[in-house]
């Protein structure tokens, strides 16, 4: 028989508030812990007062619900289904011939249009928002030098042992063997309070371990003629590992900016190898959400009500998604160790989990 429309818009808005209520408890909790231990780390700073603090957490919160997300479907699809059980409403509904897959259906398109809004349109103000706290933290919490690359060139802040900044920014750049090549480079020297103190403009440099190797420098200071040299090395506590390990986290960039950046990273002679894992996860997700769909149905549509069968459930329910968590976390970290293939390693978290609640669930339904 065909599935009823009414019935299909019921189920769709009982999960709908499902999950938002469960979003917004768990990201309430987060929301306070988070705040904690931001207060505790900052602690020692003179500068970060309890709004700053606050700003940072709310900051953060959009990365958040992309990491929680999962967890929310799933404990909201498993709160919908144990809901129209205990009320017989699904008896009643199988009753005249619908199945499990049948109300099982709204449910999972519902899903697969969360996480595509997720991907589309919350990742990219998770970034915005994330470039920002990230700027907040080295601002209150840490005097890590502060690095950014883009199609405009690099940008990085690094500060001194005397307490002045040094900012330079180089209009392209590449990676040769261990060095990183420079054109057409400036560098401004800033004292504590950001106020400007020189500037060195060059036509080409290098980072080697330890400095910066400049070709046709020119220092300028106020109030005095520019000083040409053609050569200049500066001492720096930069090196390519870190650079690389630090330049624009995946993060920090939306999906919609992901392919520029590998493609602009890589012609540059960086690795790009995060990015697109990222990138890659981020096409997997909505899928993955689906997929949690279906593990929540084999714990939720056929609860037994007496001696604890409840309890159980949720508990079974609790602990198969942690493992599904590990388990994908687990092989994010292999692949993004190259020990696996980048497509196997962000899809295989997704097939799987969706395999395994396809057999339960025929299992329970038709077995």
């Amino acid at each position: 028989m065909n599935f009823s429309p009414i019935l299909t818009r019921y189920i769709s808005r009982n999960f709908l508030v499902s999950f938002l209520t469960l979003l917004l408890l768990v990201m309430g909790l987060i929301l306070l812990f988070e705040v904690i231990d931001l207060l505790r780390r900052a602690s020692g700073s003179e500068t970060a007062t309890f709004g700053a603090v606050l700003a940072m957490s709310l900051l953060k919160a959009p990365q958040t619900v992309q990491m929680v997300l999962p967890f929310a479907v799933m404990l909201g699809a498993m709160v919908t289904f144990w809901r129209l059980t205990r009320s017989h409403e699904l008896v009643v509904a199988r009753s005249i011939g619908v199945s499990a897959w049948q109300f099982l259906t709204p449910v999972l398109l519902l899903s697969l249009v969360i996480g595509v809004i997720n991907v589309a349109a919350i990742n990219p103000l998770a970034a915005t928002f994330y470039t920002k706290f990230d700027q907040l933290q080295s601002q209150y919490l840490s005097r890590n030098n502060s690095l950014q690359v883009g199609r405009g060139g690099l940008w990085l802040r690094e500060g001194q042992p005397d307490g002045t900044m040094a900012v330079v920014q180089a209009r392209t750049v590449r990676q040769d063997g261990l060095t990183l090549q420079l054109d057409r480079v400036t560098i401004y020297r800033l004292d504590s309070r950001d106020r400007f103190l020189s500037r060195i403009d060059a036509e080409s440099g290098k980072l080697v371990p330890g400095h910066f190797d400049l070709e046709e420098a020119v220092i300028y200071h106020p109030g005095n003629l520019p000083e040409p040299h053609d050569s200049l090395r500066l001492p720096t506590s930069l090196t390519l590992s870190r650079i690389q390990d630090n330049f624009a986290k995946p993060e920090a960039l939306s999906f919609w900016e992901l392919p520029g950046f590998i493609e602009f990273f890589e012609s540059a002679g960086f690795s790009a190898h995060k990015h697109r894992m990222y990138y890659y996860s981020l096409l997997a997700s909505p899928f993955l959400l689906c997929s949690m769909v279906l593990i929540a149905a084999v714990f939720s549509l056929k609860p037994n009500q007496r001696g604890g069968g409840v309890m159980r459930r949720v508990m079974g329910g609790v602990a198969a998604g942690f493992l599904i968590y590990f388990f994908s976390r687990l092989i994010y970290v292999f692949g993004l160790s190259e020990s696996l293939p980048l497509l196997l390693a962000a899809w295989s978290p997704v097939l799987v989990t969706g395999m395994i609640g396809m057999a339960m669930l025929f299992h329970l339904e038709d077995g």
